[in-house]
C-alpha cells in the first residue's frame, strides 16, 4: 500500500449547485459501469483445505461468494462448521508434532516458502483478477499494491527463516546459560475482506518462517485468492496439514477455532467488537495468546505550515483508497483554521474527478464496496452525517443502480460528537474538521477509543517531533500516508488492538522463548 498521488487525467468537467445549504455535485462515470468486464480467471478451488487436500465440508453445504459489482454469485463455497475445526485443527497438530516441517532445516523452509514467492510471480495476474472479482478493489491496485506487497512479505519472511536464534545469556554463579526461539505449535489465523491476500500473506508468513502449522479462516465475503495461493504453496512443496483453510462464517467456523484448546495461537483481523469476543474464547479454552489488529479512527492532521496541495491530495488518498475500507484510513481530516476553506474546497473537487465504476476498467479508481451491508451501513452513516448538522460538500448517495458502488463523499464542519467523527464508517466518506492550535489537537486527535495510525502535514520540524510523540497510536506518517513495507512493524494502541505484525516484531507472534541452564563443572578457565 505504498503511497502514490492521485492522477486528474481522468476527471471528468463539475457540475455543481446547492440547495437547502447541501452542495450537490455531479460525479466521474465510467463506462464500463453498465456492462461489467468478465475477469480473466477461471474459478478452481472453492472447497475446505485440509491436510493438503481440498475436500468437501464435513456437512456438505456451500455458501455463495459475491460479485460487488452486481450483486451476482460468483461461486459457490464449501461451508465449514466446527466438525471441519476440528478435522483442520487436528491435521494442523499432527504436522506440528510429528511432521517435517518444524523439524526441517531453517534453509529447507526457506526454500519453499521462495519456490512459493517464484509461483506468486507467475501467477500474480490471475490473484489480482480473483481479488478484484471477489473483493471490488481496482485491478491497477489489486496488480500495482496487493501483490508485490503479498510477494514482498513471503520474500521477508523466507529470508528470516534461517536467522532465528537465541542468545547467550550472562548470569550470576557457575551456569552457561542460553535462549531458543521454538515454534509455538498451531496457530489460528482469521483474516478480514478488505485485503484478502495481503492479510493471507502478514499471518502465514511469518508463522510458517518460524515452523508453526496454520488453520486459517477465511472471510466469508473474500475467500477465494487465500485458496488459491494456498494451493500454489503445496505446489512450492509445503508437507500435508502445515497450512490448512476454512471458509465459512464467524459463529460456526471462527469461535471454534479461537475456543479450540489444540490451537497454541491466535492471530485476528478484524472490527472491536468481534476482537473482543475473540479473546474471551481464547482464554475459555487454554488461555492461549492472542493478537489483534483492529479498527482505526485516524486522524489527518494539516498544520499551516503544510504543502497543502499535497496534504490534500494525500488526505483523498488516505482516505478514498480501496473505496475506502482501509483500518488506517485517515477518516478524522484535522485542518488549521487558516487554510481551511481552500481545503475544504480543494477536496470537494478531487472528490468530484474521482473515477467510479467497473474496477476491471482502465482508469476507474473507485469500485463497489464489498457487500450489501457495508453498502447500506456506510449510506446510513452519511444520512446520519447530514442530519446531525455537518455540510455535505460532496456525494451522499449510491452511485449507478446496480451492483454496490456509492458516490466518493465529502463533509465539512464536523464536530466532534457526531457519529461520523467517532465511528469508523469503513467507506468513501471523508469528514472535514478545522482546529486553532497544536494543543488542541492533540487533545481531540487522543479522544478516541482507537489507536492504530495518523498522519501529521507540516514543514517545522519542532511540531513533528511533538506530534510523533504526543499522538497515541502505533504508526505516524510525517508528511506522507498508507506507506507500508514488509520490515516496517504494524498494530495498534489502546481499542485497535495489541501486539505488532511485520518486520522482525511479527516473528514474537510465532514464538516461544525456552531458556536452558547448564552448571559449569570446571570454572577454572573462565
Amino acid at each position: 500500500m505504498a503511497t502514490r498521488r492521485i492522477s486528474s487525467l481522468f476527471s471528468r468537467s463539475l457540475g455543481r449547485y446547492s440547495t437547502f445549504g447541501k452542495r450537490i455535485s455531479s460525479y466521474s462515470t465510467s463506462a464500463a459501469y453498465d456492462v461489467p468486464i468478465n475477469p480473466p480467471v477461471q474459478i478452481n478451488y472453492t472447497k475446505l483445505l485440509i491436510n493438503g487436500e481440498f475436500v468437501d465440508a464435513a456437512s456438505g453445504k456451500t455458501f455463495p461468494t459475491f460479485d460487488p459489482r452486481t450483486g451476482d454469485v460468483i461461486a459457490h463455497i464449501s461451508e465449514a462448521d466446527a466438525e471441519d475445526v476440528n478435522r483442520a485443527v487436528s491435521a494442523a497438530r499432527k504436522a506440528f508434532d510429528e511432521g517435517p516441517w518444524p523439524k526441517m532445516s531453517a534453509h529447507d523452509r526457506s526454500r519453499i516458502m521462495l519456490k512459493f514467492v517464484d509461483l506468486l510471480e507467475k501467477h500474480s495476474e490471475e490473484l489480482a483478477a480473483l481479488e478484484t472479482w471477489d473483493n471490488g478493489k481496482t485491478y491497477a491496485k489489486a496488480t500495482t499494491d496487493d501483490l508485490p506487497l503479498t510477494i514482498r512479505i513471503f520474500r521477508y519472511y523466507a529470508g528470516w527463516a534461517d536467522k532465528i536464534h537465541g542468545l547467550t545469556v550472562p548470569a550470576d554463579g557457575l551456569y552457561h546459560v542460553h535462549t531458543l526461539h521454538e515454534p509455538i505449535g498451531v496457530a489460528g489465523q482469521i483474516i478480514p475482506w478488505n485485503f484478502p491476500l495481503l492479510m493471507f500473506a502478514w499471518k502465514v508468513a511469518p508463522a510458517l518462517a518460524c515452523g508453526n502449522t496454520v488453520v486459517l479462516k477465511t472471510a466469508e465475503q473474500t475467500p477465494l485468492s487465500a485458496l488459491y495461493a494456498s494451493k500454489l504453496l503445496h505446489e512450492a512443496g509445503l508437507p500435508q496439514g502445515v497450512l490448512n483453510v476454512l471458509s465459512g462464517y464467524g459463529p460456526v467456523v471462527g469461535a471454534p477455532l479461537a475456543s479450540h484448546i489444540d490451537v497454541d495461537k491466535l492471530a485476528f483481523t478484524g472490527s472491536t467488537d468481534t476482537g473482543k469476543a475473540v479473546v474471551k474464547l481464547a482464554a475459555k479454552s487454554n488461555l492461549k495468546p492472542v493478537t489483534l489488529e483492529l479498527g482505526g479512527k485516524s486522524p489527518f492532521i494539516v498544520f499551516q505550515d503544510a504543502d497543502v496541495d499535497k496534504a490534500i491530495e494525500d488526505a483523498h488518498f488516505a482516505l478514498f483508497y480501496n473505496q475506502g475500507q482501509c483500518c488506517t484510513a485517515g477518516s478524522r481530516t484535522f485542518v488549521h483554521e487558516s487554510i481551511y476553506d481552500d481545503f475544504v474546497e480543494k477536496s470537494r473537487e478531487l472528490a468530484l474527478k474521482r473515477v467510479v465504476g467497473d474496477p476491471f476498467k482502465k482508469g476507474v479508481e473507485q469500485g463497489p464496496q464489498i457487500d450489501a451491508e457495508q453498502f447500506e451501513k456506510i449510506l446510513k452513516y452519511i444520512k446520519i452525517g447530514i442530519e446531525s448538522g455537518a455540510r455535505l460538500e460532496a456525494g451522499g448517495e449510491r452511485f449507478g443502480s446496480k451492483g454496490y458502488y456509492i458516490q466518493p463523499t465529502v463533509f465539512s464542519d464536523v464536530q466532534d460528537d457526531m457519529l461520523i467523527a467517532k465511528d469508523e464508517i469503513f467507506g468513501p466518506v471523508q469528514s472535514i474538521s478545522k482546529f486553532r492550535d497544536i494543543n488542541e489537537v492533540i487533545q481531540r486527535a487522543n479522544a478516541t477509543q482507537y489507536g492504530l495510525a495518523a498522519g501529521v502535514y507540516t514543514k517545522a520540524l519542532d511540531t513533528a517531533n511533538t506530534m510523533t510523540r504526543a499522538l497515541r497510536v502505533g504508526t505516524v506518517w510525517v508528511n506522507c500516508y498508507d506507506v507500508f513495507d514488509a520490515s516496517i512493524p504494524f498494530g495498534g494502541y489502546k481499542m485497535s488492538g495489541n501486539g505488532r505484525e511485520k518486520g522482525m516484531y511479527g516473528l514474537s507472534n510465532y514464538l516461544q522463548v525456552k531458556s536452558v541452564i547448564t552448571p559449569l563443572k570446571n570454572p577454572a578457565w573462565l
